[in-house]
């Protein structure tokens, strides 16, 4: 089924044959993890930064709406925190940060 920006590659991408890199960049750094649900996806950097895109209902990107996001967007509320890991799920995505909150 589609699920918007669940791709990453903007709007209307609804498949992919080959792996592809996202069009846009993690703000110029590199992804160390991936964690992908049904209908969203996370991204964290080597600066332990968190992107994600896709479906935002109830939420579950984090950006504090419920906008889809097409391509990855970095998630503000994280901001100054170093997050080690990254999780998503059905309806949710949690992380961790260095000093385990």
């Amino acid at each position: 089924s589609y699920a918007p920006g669940l791709l990453g590659h903007g709007e209307g991408v609804t498949q992919l044959n080959t792996p592809t890199r996202l069009p846009s960049t993690l703000g110029d750094e590199r992804a160390v993890s991936v964690s992908a649900a049904q209908c969203h996806s996370l991204a964290l950097t080597g600066g332990g930064e968190v992107w994600s895109w896709g479906c935002a209902v109830e939420g579950r990107l984090g950006h504090g709406d419920e906008l889809n996001e097409w391509q990855p967007k970095k998630v503000e509320g994280l901001a100054g925190q170093r997050v080690v890991a990254v999780s998503a799920g059905g309806f949710h995505s949690i992380a961790i940060t260095a000093d385990g909150a």
